[in-house]
């Protein structure tokens, strides 16, 4: 039981930067979401979700907002599409339903087989440079420029600060620390006040935020036929992210049946669909569970008495408000950086020699960060697939059901430039 506790404990501050990063993505300027709305939803979903993660489907694994998806949230769907806050958290809801329906059968696997694995590799590439782009305008070194849309920024405190952090978080993710990222933070944090150039908290606790964002989603506004791309990117992210993490750490910490196949894998992906609805409902985008899981487990986490005891450590976080939004946004880009570059390893799998696969695969990982949409990366990925198999004489190769997603990617496409 002991090292249940510590293994638990473990998880959590391997991922408690979630805390401060997603709080600080969903409020960026022009979403009109308040931070401390943001972070008591984030809190709830990491506590209740992971907690869920325990007891139902008796997994060590820890459940928060998905990075990546609190981007496409942020800078897709209300930034860049013009939608309110409260009809994206319905599309982050409905997204949830259709994720349950499809972890609940059997065709959560046909789906899964049905995506060839350069473009899942590709797209976590191109969530991972995503992600590198926001934490590099966060920190200043990228600015707006009227002729090339971006250029260089200014080397002033904010990009010295983020280098400190950068060297700070490597330097100990090289020793093993879990606390890596949070020192971070901190320390960029504490640099910034120290310096001056923001202001610490008047007062560091507070009671949690139940009134901005908590059960404020538009769910009947969020089923315009225009959003269901959207909606549908949502889902299918949540399904490839959820495989990912599972199969992978799995595999790796040898959470397997005696058929090699993951633990508890239905039950696991049930908890990660009720994780994305929830979300809609607490006023976040959607969650998932962690990679950052294995570290508790390397720990000796082999059952669900490590979530739950990750989902308790979680609950104090909902009185730090204050505190949190005395946090710069420059101090989470180390952070940002980091995961992202941890995501871009995957583009490794993508056979850049064959260009019917490379081809797709880079248009998916190109136009996610250039268009600030994950949606468009899928849809074109898939379409260029099946095209391009054609092309050089391979159709015979394209299964069935990638037939299907290319067909769906062009009607999705057309009905999102229709309406």
């Amino acid at each position: 039981m002991a090292r249940e506790v510590i293994a638990g404990i473990t998880t959590f501050l391997t991922m408690s930067y979630i805390v401060v990063v997603n709080p600080a993505i969903l409020s960026t300027p022009g979403t009109g979401m308040p931070f401390s709305g943001a972070l008591t939803a984030t809190v709830l979903v990491c506590f209740t979700m992971t907690l869920l993660m325990g007891l139902y489907a008796k997994l060590p694994f820890g459940v928060a907002p998905g990075m990546g998806l609190n981007a496409f949230f942020t800078y897709t769907l209300i930034i860049n599409g013009g939608i309110g806050w409260p009809v994206a958290l319905g599309i982050i809801f409905w997204a949830g339903v259709l994720f349950l329906l499809v972890s609940a059968t059997p065709l959560r696997e046909r789906i899964a087989m049905a995506i060839p694995d350069t473009l899942r590799a590709a797209t976590a590439a191109g969530i991972g440079i995503l992600l590198t782009f926001i934490g590099l305008q966060s920190a200043g070194f990228v600015a707006d420029h009227p002729v090339t849309l971006v250029g260089v920024g200014p080397l002033d405190h904010r990009s010295m600060l983020t280098l400190a952090g950068l060297f700070l978080a490597v330097w100990l993710s090289r020793h093993q620390n879990p606390l890596a990222y949070v020192a971070s933070i901190g320390a960029v944090t504490a640099g910034a006040w120290i310096g001056g150039w923001v202001t610490p908290p008047a007062q560091w606790l507070s009671a949690p935020d139940f009134s901005s964002v908590f059960f404020k989603l538009d769910m009947w506004g969020a089923l315009s036929l225009a959003l269901v791309p959207a909606m549908i990117t949502v889902m299918m992210t949540d399904l490839f992210d959820s495989l990912s993490t599972f199969i992978g750490v799995a595999q790796a910490a040898n959470l397997v049946d005696e058929r090699g196949e993951p633990k508890n894998l239905r039950q696991g992906l049930i908890v990660d669909a009720v994780a994305t609805l929830g979300a809609g409902l607490f006023g976040s985008s959607s969650g998932t569970a962690y990679v950052e899981s294995i570290a508790g487990i390397r720990m000796g986490g082999r059952t669900g008495l490590t979530a739950v005891v990750t989902a308790l450590c979680f609950l104090p976080c909902l009185f730090i408000a204050p505190l949190a939004a005395a946090i710069p946004p420059y101090a989470t880009a180390a952070v940002l950086i980091l995961v992202g570059v941890s995501m871009f390893q995957a583009v490794a799998r993508v056979p850049f020699d064959r260009l019917e696969l490379a081809v797709p695969a880079y248009a998916t990982l190109i136009l996610i960060p250039l268009t600030f949409s994950i949606t468009q990366g899928i849809l074109w990925g898939f379409i260029l697939h099946a095209a391009l198999h054609v092309a050089v004489g391979r159709a015979r190769a394209v299964t069935a059901a990638a037939w299907g997603l290319a067909a769906a990617s062009i009607a999705l496409l057309v009905i999102e430039h229709a309406y």
